[in-house]
């Protein structure tokens, strides 16, 4: 077998493990298709600064410039930016800042770490599944209405659904919190269209609201750790007063800066866009399988599928060298499911060639 796998073929356990995430799936000799990182080679304007970074170790992090960057980015005021060492950071400053919320809810199924951060932190939580069978869409109403804090990913991960901006800012009123995980929110595109669709990181007027957003997937900076939140300047002083001295790095600080300027901004529209056909061919190769279900209507850099038997199907991909992301790990989901980045066109041929055999077998 290629590489070496956490855990064995079993079923799904009664509560998912919160603590898997897709890197868990990869291994030597697979080809990866189970965590959703653009593999490429960083671009002159951002290697550049990252490199010069690092003749300069020698003194404490300065996290004002890059913070300036960002706020110009999105059009806010630098007390409302807070850089973090990566989006998973935020999530436990929010649990452990926010320890008097009474009634937290996490809108599934989404990335893990948002209520795992909040379990761990001595939270104990509330699940709202949204159905597969509507594709995955948020229903405002279904939240329930005395929740002080609201936790949910747009576009989410695993579901790649884009909720639509106004369903989100529904969610927003005085005395909640609303957390909006934008991590793959640069992954998404709409033809004919500027910007990021549906976000709400300019959004100002929303109560409660604090976004938060990375710079690891577009940018292939996973093991920097870079992101940050956006929200108000209050919520976000509680925030920085539990986060640990000088988190983030010199070079994460660097690369900051580089990706909120003008050309990066232009070239991550095009890489969303390049994305969004090199999605919609996934998409056509994965519907034309018999027994292949994909879920909602994909628009990031991942899709989530439904197959009877995807546990099995998942070992045998990789024996055949392919790592795909499972599904039972998320909750509001099971066995059945498996997720799938978005690769070029090439890659997807091959993958799914493979999956045509294993299931024909």
């Amino acid at each position: 077998m290629h590489g070496q796998l956490t855990g064995t073929l079993r079923a799904s356990p009664a509560e998912p493990d919160l603590a898997h995430h897709g890197d868990a799936e990869v291994g030597e000799g697979l080809v990866d298709l189970a965590v959703n990182v653009r593999r490429a080679p960083m671009p002159p304007w951002l290697a550049g600064p990252v490199t010069a970074s690092l003749s300069d170790l020698a003194a404490y992090p300065d996290p004002r410039p890059a913070r300036a960057a960002v706020a110009a980015r999105h059009g806010r005021p630098q007390a409302e930016v807070l850089l973090t060492a990566g989006a998973a950071e935020g999530f436990v400053l929010l649990a452990q800042a926010l320890r008097g919320v009474r009634r937290p809810v996490v809108v599934h199924p989404q990335f893990t770490e948002p209520e795992a951060a909040l379990r761990a932190a001595g939270h104990t939580v509330q699940r709202v599944l949204l159905d597969a069978a509507d594709g995955f869409r948020l229903h405002p109403d279904r939240i329930p209405a005395d929740a002080d804090l609201v936790m949910i990913g747009n576009p989410t991960n695993p579901t790649s659904v884009l909720h639509p901006a106004a369903a989100l800012a529904a969610l927003a009123r005085p005395g909640r919190v609303l957390v909006v995980d934008e991590a793959f929110a640069d992954t998404t595109a709409t033809p004919g269209a500027p910007g990021e669709p549906e976000s709400l990181a300019t959004r100002r007027d929303l109560p409660g609201l604090l976004v938060v957003r990375s710079l690891t997937k577009t940018w292939g900076l996973a093991g920097l750790r870079i992101g940050y939140l956006l929200g108000e300047a209050a919520l976000l002083a509680r925030l920085a007063a539990v986060q640990p001295l000088w988190a983030v790095s010199t070079p994460a600080l660097a690369a900051a800066s580089a990706c909120a300027g003008p050309e990066a901004v232009r070239a991550e529209r095009a890489i969303a866009a390049q994305l969004a056909a090199d999605r919609d061919h996934l998409v056509t190769r994965l519907s034309a399988l018999p027994g292949v279900r994909v879920a909602g209507d994909p628009a990031s850099a991942f899709v989530l599928v439904r197959i009877s038997g995807a546990d099995r199907i998942r070992m045998a991909l990789r024996d055949s060298g392919w790592a795909v992301r499972r599904g039972d790990t998320f909750p509001g989901l099971g066995a059945d499911w498996l997720r799938i980045a978005v690769r070029d066109r090439a890659t997807t041929d091959a993958f799914a060639e493979v999956l045509a055999e294993i299931m024909e077998a």
